[in-house]
């Protein structure tokens, strides 16, 4: 099992795995997600997709964004394939995406749907923390929710 980088035949697969909008809202903030949307982000500058791969399947997605500039990584983006949740997979891919981002910057941050308790479950099981929250308010001024923003423990 590992991280491969994504390919343009793997967005449809990848945009199928929200199956609801308020799946895709708590994803992604998006009501819905197509193929095309999966390939214009990983097309983003500063962006590199990947897929955790298990043998030939495709079990799971997610982003690293690095910001030069801030001298930090944040890990977004991260989702599970339906049929594979509930198997550590997602812990795998946070602890598989940190270890990536911290090739880069040392400090390693994500946001969470206030609304994913799921995914708030699974990064705080990998050692994520809550950042301080005055941080967290200063950094959803400019967001469409109110995020959970959580650091990666330092490594």
């Amino acid at each position: 099992m590992g991280l491969r980088m994504v390919e343009a035949a793997d967005a449809a697969v990848v945009a199928g795995w929200a199956g609801t909008a308020d799946e895709c809202r708590r994803w992604c903030s998006r009501d819905e997600v197509t193929a095309e949307t999966v390939t214009g982000w990983a097309a983003e500058p500063d962006v590199t997709a990947y897929l955790l791969v298990e043998g030939d399947e495709t079990v799971a997605y997610g982003e690293l964004w690095l910001d030069e500039e801030e001298g930090e990584a944040e890990l977004a983006r991260l989702i599970v394939a339906p049929a594979h949740r509930g198997r550590g997979l997602g812990r795998r891919l946070v602890s598989e995406l940190t270890a990536r981002a911290r090739d880069h910057h040392p400090e390693v941050f994500m946001r969470v749907h206030p609304d994913n308790t799921a995914a708030l479950r699974c990064y705080t099981g990998a050692g994520y923390q809550h950042v301080p929250q005055e941080l967290a308010d200063e950094w959803n001024r400019v967001q469409p929710v109110p995020y959970v923003w959580l650091r990666a423990p330092q490594g």
